[in-house]
């Protein structure tokens, strides 16, 4: 049995206040709400250039820290996310004062995104990182037919939906949850599998896989019911076969206030009625 790595439970900063001074990058969504708020907090802080920067705030919602993450693919620079959006599971609450303390003060929590591996029906191969999840989608009005191999062995050999996704724990509140899948805290080591809209096998809700697991997507009838696979931002049309796992290679650092941490979100977000 393969050995799985040591849960990423979020840990202390331990820096002081001052190791932030003069050196945080603000990054803003597309928003004047977002605008202002960096226009405010670069007159108050500076604005370091990010190979001078100890820290990344970014201003907006979760869509926008997906985005500054991607921005940011291959530095690790922490990030520090404030709420300036309509959904904030991300992010932290929006203040202007004292935050060289708050980040000093900050739990950092390290996530590693998928790795997208997708060959189209032409023979063309494209990877593409994914930081919340890879899904796939029927690209027409009929169904999708799609086998799941994992690790190597089929675990099913013909799913009938609109289409199926794997999620990272961070993920797993966004297109995962939507789809009725489960939220995985962030310690578990674990990968949602999730159908979308599943016709056949019907009663089938899913599966949680280990955090190493190899997962293969097999389309079937692909000339008759294309799919899409996309990867956060990438989409890869009219695809045959979609490989997913976890890229250990890439690390993110996710800065959260203590009472805000992301695997306490994670947990409260199942209690929410």
């Amino acid at each position: 049995m393969t050995e799985l790595a040591p849960a990423p439970f979020p840990q202390p900063v331990s820096l002081g206040p001052d190791a932030f001074a003069g050196r945080i990058a603000f990054f803003a969504a597309a928003t004047e709400v977002a605008a202002a708020a960096k226009a405010r907090l670069v007159a108050r802080y500076g604005d370091s250039p990010l190979d001078g920067a100890r820290a990344v705030v970014s201003l907006g919602g979760d869509g926008c820290m997906l985005e500054t993450q991607h921005r940011l693919l291959g530095r690790n620079l922490p990030v520090y996310g404030m709420n300036c959006g309509s959904v904030g599971f991300l992010m932290n609450d929006y203040r202007e004062e004292v935050l060289l303390e708050r980040l000093a003060e900050s739990q950092a929590a390290t996530l590693h995104p998928l790795r997208m591996r997708a060959t189209s029906a032409d023979g063309t191969v494209r990877e593409a990182p994914a930081i919340n999840e890879v899904s796939l989608l029927r690209e027409t009005r009929q169904a999708a037919k799609i086998r799941i191999l994992v690790d190597g062995k089929e675990r099913l050999p013909e799913l009938i939906c609109d289409g199926v996704l794997v999620a990272t724990p961070a993920g797993s509140t966004a297109y995962n949850l939507s789809a009725h899948g489960p939220i995985v805290p962030l310690g578990a080591n674990l990968l949602p599998l999730t159908p979308i809209s599943a016709f056949r096998p019907r009663r089938w809700r899913g599966a949680l896989l280990p955090g190493d697991a190899a997962v293969v997507f097999e389309i079937l009838e692909g000339p008759k019911r294309p799919v899409a696979a996309v990867a956060d931002y990438t989409e890869v049309r009219d695809v045959r076969r979609v490989e997913v796992r976890e890229d250990r290679s890439l690390s993110l650092t996710l800065l959260f206030d203590p009472d805000h941490g992301l695997s306490e979100r994670i947990i409260a977000e199942q209690f929410t009625v």
